[in-house]
Formats: C-alpha cells, sequence, structure tokens
C-alpha cells in the first residue's frame, strides 16, 4: 500500500509538471468563428451588373478584376473606411423575417465587398435610408441579389456572415500616382480578402517603409520608387504576413499591373 501511495504522489507531481509546462507555452488565439448576423439587402447596377463597375474600393472593371456579378456594396458600419474592401460575405434571405413571396428559401450567394453604400440622412432609417448609421445593409448586383430575392420585392431582411476568401491565382498589384506619390491598388486577395497593413522596399534599400491606406483597396507611398524593382509585404486583416520579394520589376510605368504567384 505505501509503494501505491507512493507512486501515486510520483504521477501527481508529474501531471502538475506537465500542466504547468502547457500552461508556459505560448498558443496562437483560435479564430474567432463567422456568425451569422442580421441585416437588409437591395440591389442596383442592372441585370447584367454594367453599373457596378468601378467603386470605392478602386478595383475598376470588376469583370477583369475576376469579381464578376458577385459583388455588394456595403452601408457605412460595414465598410469600415474601406478596411472591409475585398471581404467576403455569405448571404441568404432570413425566412423568419421576410415576406415568403420576395424570398427565396434555402439557398446562400456569396458576394465580395467592392463599394459603399453611402447614407441617405434625408431619409428614415427604416424607409429608404438604407444605409444610414448604424444599419448594416448590403446593396448587392443585381444577378447577386436574385439568387436570394424576388426582383418586385426591392428588399428583403437577410442573415450573413463572413467567410473566407476564395480567389484564383495570386495577389494584383496595380501602380498609378506619379513621382513621389505611388498609389498601389492591392486586388483578388483570398482568406481575410482585405488588408490591414502594407509596406514596400525598394531595390536600392534594406528597409521597408510602411504604406498608407488612401482609398478603398489602394495604398499609397510618398518616396522616389519610380522604375525600381520593388517588393511588398501585406498583413491582411486576420494577421497574416506574405511578402511579395521583387514582384515589381525594374523599369516599372505608371498604370501598370503586376501578378504575384503568392496567394493567402
Amino acid at each position: 500500500m505505501a509503494r501505491a501511495r507512493v507512486v501515486a504522489v510520483v504521477l501527481l507531481a508529474v501531471g502538475s509538471l506537465l500542466l504547468s509546462a502547457a500552461a508556459d507555452t505560448a498558443t496562437a488565439p483560435s479564430p474567432q468563428p463567422f456568425v451569422w448576423q442580421k441585416a437588409h439587402a437591395t440591389f442596383y447596377g442592372g441585370a447584367d451588373a454594367s453599373d457596378t463597375m468601378g467603386g470605392a474600393c478602386g478595383y475598376g472593371n470588376l469583370f477583369a478584376e475576376g469579381y464578376g456579378t458577385r459583388t455588394a456594396a456595403l452601408s457605412t458600419v460595414l465598410f469600415n473606411d474601406g478596411a472591409a474592401c475585398g471581404q467576403c460575405y455569405k448571404i441568404a434571405c432570413d425566412r423568419k423575417r421576410a415576406d415568403p413571396l420576395f424570398c427565396k428559401p434555402g439557398v446562400t450567394v456569396t458576394v465580395t465587398a467592392t463599394n459603399f453604400c453611402p447614407p441617405n440622412d434625408a431619409l428614415p432609417n427604416d424607409n429608404g435610408g438604407w444605409c444610414n448609421t448604424p444599419r448594416p445593409h448590403f446593396d448587392m448586383a443585381q444577378p447577386a441579389w436574385e439568387k436570394i430575392g424576388v426582383y418586385k420585392g426591392g428588399i428583403i431582411p437577410v442573415m450573413y456572415q463572413r467567410v473566407p476568401c476564395v480567389k484564383r491565382g495570386g495577389v494584383r498589384f496595380r501602380i498609378n500616382g506619379h513621382d513621389y506619390f505611388n498609389l498601389v491598388l492591392v486586388s483578388n486577395v483570398a482568406a481575410a480578402g482585405s488588408i490591414k497593413s502594407m509596406d514596400v522596399k525598394s531595390s536600392d534599400s534594406e528597409d521597408w517603409m510602411p504604406m498608407a491606406r488612401n482609398w478603398g483597396a489602394n495604398w499609397h507611398s510618398l518616396a522616389n520608387l519610380t522604375g525600381k524593382m520593388l517588393s511588398f509585404r501585406l498583413t491582411n486583416t486576420d494577421g497574416h504576413t506574405l511578402v511579395f520579394n521583387n514582384v515589381v520589376p525594374k523599369g516599372w510605368t505608371f498604370g501598370q499591373s503586376f501578378v504575384s504567384k503568392l496567394q493567402f
């Protein structure tokens, strides 16, 4: 019996040490699960989505950039001054709140945030001022909206959740601006879809220089980078960082686009 007690004490001590060691080991926080939330959705842009081109994220021709007709303009609280550009949302008509005549149940559609739906303070939040603060609202490209709603409904209550973006090919960069003002559009971003921070490094320097969000998905640098080979470092809104070494070759000119081989 005495020997059994000694063994038990030793096992307890070992277990205590293992638990202590586990507690001292740093672990990465688990990602927060995506949850369904309530909002409303309208549509714009016509049956072919031709009038959704451009937009407050700066992606330009959404077909050429790979976003197609599965896009949406976000209200102020969702758009977050452009920080949400590129994020993806799964949306479904909310059967519990919708008129059944205008709701397509059991169907979801995934859209990418490409535009801003401005508030209209001249109209009430519940009667025309759909994108007023603090309403979460999606003004979707018409073809995307009609996946979940019936045209005559005009506006429907929806459930939505953030989802990872799935993209083909690598992250893309388009450089506009002029000397000492480099405006870089970042597009075709998978996973989180949106960028939290961006840095640039030229071939004649060892230092990374922070860039600032200018508008939408456009980031700027005020350094003299014209024609130099450039590398970019991106951190997405999930905290993952990728380095795009020498993605822009020497001798580039403003207006050019560059496709990387890397993706989140």
